[in-house]
């Protein structure tokens, strides 16, 4: 399991990122499209570390609403 980060972007497309594997980004032209494409991406992310002998980042992230 992963925690995301989805926003809109500033071209109409909804932008997912996944803070505990930096540089995984997607986006889709919906929410839920959005997400699919960042399972997708995060997937790949992962098989590539592994596939180099890398180490995979442990989800470590904690999200917060902060009232201001």
């Amino acid at each position: 399991m992963r925690q995301v980060v989805l926003y809109p972007g500033e071209d109409g497309f909804w932008v997912v990122e996944c803070p505990s594997l930096p540089g995984c980004v997607s986006q889709g032209e919906t929410r839920q499209e959005a997400i699919a494409n960042i399972k997708e991406a995060i997937k790949l992310c992962i098989a590539v570390l592994e596939e180099g002998g890398l180490p995979v980042p442990e989800e470590r992230f904690e999200t917060m609403v902060v009232a201001v």
